[in-house]
């Protein structure tokens, strides 16, 4: 008998886009409900377009457009958000960099001068590109090499799951590729990826559509017109033998492993791709949830586990190739293998058994909940909606994903974790050196 599942609305965002006489595309979704909004400007740039011999770039160069641009000296960016009482920062992923504020509705106009000042053109001086060099290095050494399990799993599984240099080189940079950067690379880099046409800004709040329209022309409608690039096929084709590698961690106190399998494609085969998101959870969510319910309170191999889509955590944001992934911290003395074959064991038991009576619709449920809260912000509407309209050219997808979440079947389950064998699986064991 099929198990029950869940029933879940979509929700009424509104959505307008437009595209400026320069290729920048532009959503807005109002909502007067509270006077804030939230501005988002997405480039279709990321750790997998920057150069070899370049790792690390695409994060340094998001530092650098906080640097100064245009009419704006160093620290400017800063000084107008905060001093409107507002908030911002920037992101990199795999495909894309973002750059967003929340203010005042009343601040918009300074919000969109802001953007458009740095799409002109950052600040690009040899003083910013060294003080910026160091200041990512020292990110470096405080989120990697400084800290237990740095990096682990989102930068040691991609090379072991990947063979070319775009999927599976360290997004974070080497030390010798970010110094020996040059203001021309970051030239180079702007003029390539930073054009009004591989650009999206979207803005969601406290609006008056024909208001922002007229704002957003005169301030970016003078940007000058360049067009996107060819963005490079990233493709690779799946493992059809398990890999698998280790390494010690000489400040983790406790073993660790994590394994990845593909996934079709987020963008061309989204209804393929959707079961893989949900089984995910089923796996992982909660203490009643399938993995952490045997090996974290019966079996008691794993002290913590997680499940995810994307190597950044990023399920309806990332292109192809990505992966499901599964990751879990072993207490002392922990055996890797038996972690490994009972994941398997699991996995085998929901194909072939498929879900209990609730099971589905509880994590459904859980799932639209979060899907929901990201998105009740008027920054997190901004933002999503933003690599929408990038990737997909979809922003109105956001009102669509709770309820799409919640009419994946049991079928689609059992049929994705069907195909999550250990022969498709890429693995990194982390052997704790800093246990006592």
């Amino acid at each position: 008998m099929p198990t029950r599942r869940a029933k879940i609305p979509a929700t009424k965002y509104p959505v307008e886009r437009f595209t400026l006489d320069n290729g920048l595309r532009v959503v807005l979704t109002p909502d007067r409900s509270a006077p804030v909004i939230g501005v988002a400007v997405v480039y279709d740039v990321g750790i997998r377009s920057e150069p070899e011999g370049r790792t690390g770039f695409a994060h340094l160069f998001e530092h650098l457009m906080f640097q100064g641009s245009e009419n704006l000296e160093k620290l400017a960016h800063f000084r107008h958000v905060q001093g409107a009482g507002g908030t911002f920062n920037g992101s990199t992923h795999l495909d894309y960099t973002d750059y967003f504020e929340t203010l005042p509705s009343n601040a918009l106009e300074r919000a969109l001068f802001l953007e458009a000042d740095r799409m002109r053109g950052p600040r690009l001086t040899e003083e910013n590109l060294r003080n910026q060099v160091d200041v990512v290095k020292e990110e470096i050494r405080v989120n990697v090499l400084n800290r237990p399990y740095g990096g682990f799993p989102w930068l040691t599984l991609p090379p072991v799951m990947f063979d070319t240099f775009p999927n599976a080189h360290d997004g974070y940079g080497s030390f010798d590729d970010l110094e020996s950067a040059t203001v021309a690379d970051a030239a180079d880099f702007f003029r390539r990826y930073y054009a009004s046409g591989n650009a999206v800004l979207a803005v969601s709040g406290d609006i008056d559509v024909v208001e922002a329209t007229a704002l957003i022309e005169r301030h970016f409608g003078d940007v000058p017109a360049r067009p996107a690039p060819e963005r490079p096929d990233f493709a690779e084709p799946d493992l059809t033998t398990e890999r698998r590698k280790s390494y010690t961690d000489k400040l983790a106190p406790l073993p660790a492993v994590a394994g990845a399998w593909r996934v079709p494609d987020p963008v061309t085969d989204f209804a393929g791709y959707l079961p893989y998101v949900v089984l995910a959870e089923v796996l992982t969510d909660g203490d009643a949830s399938r993995l952490v319910e045997r090996l974290v309170q019966r079996d008691r191999t794993v002290t913590s586990l997680g499940g995810y889509l994307g190597f950044m955590g990023d399920p309806f944001d990332v292109r192809d190739p990505t992966a499901l992934l599964l990751q879990a911290h072993l207490p002392p003395g922990g055996d890797v293998d038996k972690v490994l074959r009972t994941i398997d064991e699991e996995l085998d038991r929901l194909a072939t058994d498929g879900l209990t009576e609730g099971e589905l619709a509880r994590t459904q449920a859980r799932m639209a909940t979060h899907l929901l809260r990201d998105t009740d912000a008027v920054l997190g509407r901004a933002l999503r909606m933003a690599v929408l309209e990038q990737q997909r050219g979809e922003p109105g997808l956001l009102n669509e994903l709770p309820r799409l979440v919640g009419e994946v079947t049991e079928e689609q389950i059992q049929a994705a974790a069907a195909t999550v064998r250990p022969q498709r699986r890429a693995s990194i064991e982390v052997i704790a050196g800093g246990a006592r």
